[in-house]
């Protein structure tokens, strides 16, 4: 029911977990994407051969979205290969633990630098050629932390909670432009990021905390997203969809 054919995108963190998701289900939808890494290169080429392989078109671009002039250079050649781009997922983060009295000056600044600023980054770059083309989506991925906010992960959940403001201010900001800016918040969800602590001896306790008893697969996530990028959602905008099995009505 989903039809993207035409539409291009840019993910991303795409090389791996909900980003890799995201790529694979925007593809079989029918959209061109350009998978973005840092440095997982080998990650990023087995995939774009995978969406190839489905019949679809992809390249991977290394750049890190911390990076001002990483961001522009990325969605440039994004617009040059495509021809514009019509739906940018914002998906690179990090997720570190620390205690906010031992946190230092480096552990937060990386935690803005990239989960915050990356997406300010990305979207700046991106949102010229989308007014241009009188149209886009874009689909900024934050965390149930980001409402509620995580022990010993404070400034992740800040980082998360700034992703949501912003994707409301800037959906107000760009509704005249026929750009919907929306947000995913994904509660657990099993990637590399996540499967140490999911396997290890809080596991127990991070289920009990989930009305669905379970954490989520990436391709959950990557619905969402896709959802959020295509025809079913022409009048949502501004909005949060959590996709967490409950989790941020609890505890």
């Amino acid at each position: 029911m989903i039809d993207l054919t035409g539409k291009s995108a840019l993910v991303t963190g795409g090389a791996r977990g909900i980003g890799r998701a995201c790529c694979l289900m925007l593809a079989r939808a029918g959209a061109s994407v350009a998978v973005n890494y840092r440095v997982e290169s080998p990650s990023a080429a087995l995939l774009v051969e995978e969406i190839e392989g489905l019949g679809g078109e992809a390249f991977a671009l290394a750049a890190d979205v911390a990076r001002r002039e990483d961001a522009e250079m990325m969605v440039d050649e994004a617009v040059s290969r495509f021809g514009g781009l019509d739906i940018l997922v914002n998906n690179a983060g990090i997720w570190k633990e620390s205690a906010i009295d031992e946190m230092s000056d480096g552990e937060w600044g990386e935690m803005l630098a990239v989960n915050l600023t990356g997406t300010f980054h990305c979207i700046r770059a991106a949102v010229p050629a989308m007014k241009e083309a009188r149209g886009g989506r874009i689909v900024n991925v934050s965390s149930t932390a980001g409402q509620r906010g995580e022990a010993f992960h404070a400034h992740y959940a800040a980082t998360k909670g700034a992703v949501i403001s912003m994707t409301k201010s800037l959906a107000v900001e760009l509704a005249p432009h026929g750009i919907l800016v929306n947000c995913v918040a994904p509660g657990w969800t099993v990637t590399d990021l996540t499967r140490e602590e999911l396997l290890g001896p809080a596991r127990d306790t991070i289920l009990k905390a989930i009305p669905l008893g379970r954490a989520a697969t990436p391709e959950e996530i990557a619905g969402a997203v896709v959802f959020l990028a295509s025809e079913l959602s022409t009048f949502i905008t501004g909005e949060v969809l959590n996709v967490n099995g409950g989790a941020v009505l609890v505890g």
